[in-house]
């Protein structure tokens, strides 16, 4: 009796429906979570069909069960639909086992529902989750891995198989992947580097596809952390730039030779002036230095891909024809700013021409003398270029401005839309540019 009165108690305060029914489908006890579950008091379903609780379009399942139960089979937990009292239905976990009488023989069956709709739905939602996340790595024009916090892959997206043509499983380290031997090693060192401090990683180098090409990739790493902020995973991924670089390639290639022909140029005007101008000296070293600053500026715009151009290297270059021992009587500083390259053509003819006068009749005409050029750019928003010669001989205005003062004044007020000053101070020629940093830089609306 207190075995029966255990049992009874187990199976009132179940959370799962625990209901016996007869071999023809007949409910004979109905527990308090069946209610709970189904909508159905115990008096509505006692000596009613368990069929009640079917879908018409799963009845064949009821079939199956009874003829598995009359046979003395057990059906393992499967997942169904069953129907609510108010119609709705309810995904659940069905358990049905015979239920054998004293002399041995099958008089019934035991059902156990457990109701799984939230278990469910919580699985189908990782799986679209899942199934989003898939469609997303494996139709990414990137080929994307995932590896462990030692570096170590464990994953990669479809396109990595379908480009690389490996099918390898479990673990990869980044030295087994498809490297050119020239770069392989240091890939794998900088690689390994970055995981070991845990800085995000980005390199550039060739990985060979499944017909034996090599092509380049830029290939980045995140580290994944937690809320310990402990890495847990590093995320990667490599885009293929391989004609990106190409395409730089031919355009580099292509300035060069725009470079060399225009040098070509400049050489045939400078035999040519040679020619017309020989009686005049004075005139053909003045316009055969101003060719060689175009020149300078010009490789040095074609060294930076005809794009923004250092002050600091603007100046060094238009500086490089001085000797060891005048560069050594110039002092330039200022902070990094970039130059469109009009205004570096600008700036730097009249940085040339402030140094060759500076070498006929200013400071660097003497060991003595010096030049400070220094550029700035204020908080307003100003850039200001400013060339101030020191220990020279005395200066002397000139009596009439020729085509240098164009190149160092009238040139740059005009394309720059810039202030300049120049200041034939007795102690030093002072000559001083100002304009908006946004002009300076190309970036004026």
């Amino acid at each position: 009796m207190l075995a029966e009165a255990h049992l009874s108690a187990i199976i009132q305060s179940s959370d799962d429906a625990i209901i016996s029914k007869g071999l023809d489908g007949t409910v004979i006890s109905w527990n308090p979570a069946a209610v709970r579950i189904f909508g159905y008091s115990e008096e509505e379903m006692v000596g009613q069909s368990i069929r009640r609780l079917i879908p018409d379009e799963r009845q064949d399942e009821e079939d199956e069960i009874l003829a598995r139960i009359a046979r003395g089979e057990r059906v393992k937990s499967f997942e169904t639909i069953r129907r609510r009292k108010d119609g709705s239905d309810i995904r659940v976990s069905l358990t049905v086992s015979p239920i054998l009488g004293p002399d041995g023989q099958i008089m019934g069956a035991s059902k156990i529902a457990r109701d799984v709709t939230e278990r469910h739905a919580a699985q189908s939602a990782l799986q679209e989750s899942e199934l989003r996340l898939r469609m997303l790595a494996d139709n990414m024009s990137q080929l994307a891995w995932i590896a462990l916090p030692n570096g170590d892959r464990i994953w990669f997206n479809k396109p990595w198989y379908d480009y690389t043509g490996v099918q390898q499983q479990g673990l990869v380290s980044g030295a087994s992947e498809p490297h050119h031997p020239d770069h392989r090693d240091r890939a794998y060192a900088k690689y390994m580097d970055h995981i070991a401090t845990g800085r995000e990683w980005e390199d550039t180098f060739p990985l060979r596809g499944r017909e034996g090409k090599f092509r380049w990739f830029l290939s980045r790493a995140k580290p994944i952390r937690n809320a310990d902020d402990e890495i847990i995973y590093w995320f990667g991924t490599a885009t293929d730039v391989n004609d990106l670089l190409e395409k730089e390639e031919q355009i580099r290639v292509l300035l060069m030779e725009v470079n060399h022909r225009s040098k070509n140029m400049l050489s045939v005007v400078q035999a040519l002036a040679r020619r017309s101008g020989s009686s005049d000296p004075d005139f053909l070293s003045r316009f055969e230095n101003r060719l060689a600053s175009l020149s300078a500026n010009q490789d040095l715009l074609v060294r930076r891909g005809w794009a923004t151009i250092p002050m600091d290297e603007l100046a060094d270059a238009q500086l490089g024809i001085l000797g060891p021992e005048n560069r050594a009587q110039v002092e330039t500083s200022g902070p990094a700013i970039d130059l469109s390259p009009r205004s570096a053509e600008i700036l730097g003819m009249a940085i040339h021409e402030l140094t060759t006068n500076a070498l006929k009749y200013g400071a660097l005409s003497r060991p003595s003398g010096g030049v400070v050029l220094r550029w700035e750019v204020s908080d307003e928003g100003c850039f200001s270029l400013q060339w101030q010669e020191h220990g020279g001989p005395r200066v002397q205005p000139p009596e009439s401005g020729g085509f240098g003062t164009t190149l160092i004044r009238h040139i740059p007020a005009r394309s720059l839309n810039a202030d300049v000053t120049l200041d034939y101070a007795p102690g030093g020629l002072i000559w001083r540019l100002e304009c908006e940093a946004t002009t300076a830089r190309g970036l004026a609306s």
